[in-house]
């Protein structure tokens, strides 16, 4: 196993179309199902949002979670849509294949900054860098981009209480991390109030298991704001990771958890696939709706 360490492990996106969505991810993005689990009710740590319904996770990605950053894609099966705020800018990835794809299939191709933004069926942005990420250890994603009021309090909070790097500033505009070779977060003043609406995502951490608690503390003493108290979540069959959720000033949600219980719990599984698919054949929620003659609620 990996040395624990502090590192970025992935992003958590609600999405309500996951056919259209899962479909984007593997024939566009060029990403592959790392893991898929189903649960009848909701999360102690609300990982899947404020809801208490039966919802799936589904980590996605272009390699191990021990050595790559992901995305986890939650699904409720009673919600249809997710309203997106301001906060969530984007994520940053390199390759010299993805727009051509998205260009053949028939998605949109925009520019933005000299890159190309592509916009997946459930609204998250995602920046195409045409540049191959041959021989790179973090992996194609290299940047998650999150919308900050203040800059100056934002890199107060990341570097000084949750530890990170700042590796460069320009105007308003911060690149930060635990390393240079993990992916990054980049902060971007926009100069106006968060508004997370309810599509609002979740920003995940390995941390070493004696620095979990050791975080909650320090966040209770700068009288920063915790969300959930350091708690620790089963997952049937399979490891149990201890966690806290906090805040930072602009009310991002950032999960520290175990990265020792996280890099079992995140053991590929070779099934993942064929789980999600057989999920997905199985989700009879957008036929229960219409048989009521209702279309499913948005959140």
């Amino acid at each position: 196993m990996a040395q624990s360490l502090r590192r970025p492990l992935h992003y958590v996106f609600k999405i309500g179309k996951r056919t259209e969505t899962i479909k984007f991810y593997r024939d566009v993005l060029g990403m592959k199902i790392l893991r898929h689990e189903e649960f009848d009710q909701g999360c102690e740590a609300t990982c899947n949002g404020p809801y208490d319904g039966k919802w799936s996770k589904t980590m996605i990605g272009y390699g191990s979670e021990d050595d790559q950053f992901v995305v986890e894609l939650t699904y409720n099966y009673g919600i249809g849509s997710y309203e997106h705020g301001n906060d969530f800018l984007g994520l940053t990835i390199h390759s010299t294949t993805i727009v051509e794809k998205a260009k053949q299939l028939g998605y949109p191709v925009s520019q933005e900054d000299d890159l190309s933004v592509l916009v997946c069926p459930d609204g998250y942005k995602f920046k195409i860098v045409n540049k191959s990420d041959e021989g790179s250890k973090s992996g194609p994603i290299k940047a998650y981009s999150l919308a900050s009021s203040n800059l100056e309090k934002s890199l107060d909070f990341w570097t000084r209480l949750a530890g990170m790097t700042l590796f460069k500033q320009e105007g308003k505009k911060a690149l930060l991390g635990f390393s240079e070779e993990q992916c990054q977060l980049e902060l971007v003043d926009v100069g106006t109030q968060i508004n997370h609406a309810t599509a609002y995502g979740r920003i995940a951490f390995g941390f070493p298991r004696e620095k979990v608690p050791e975080m909650e503390k320090l966040m209770k003493s700068e009288n920063q704001t915790i969300l959930t108290p350091l708690v620790s979540l089963p997952t049937p069959g399979k490891a149990t990771v201890t966690v806290v959720i906090v805040a930072d000033p602009d009310k991002h949600e950032i999960c520290f958890a175990t990265d020792e219980d996280f890099r079992q719990l995140s053991e590929l599984d070779p099934n993942a696939t064929e789980l999600l698919d057989k999920a997905i054949e199985a989700d009879k929620s957008d036929e229960w709706f219409a048989k009521k003659g209702k279309t499913k609620e948005s959140a």
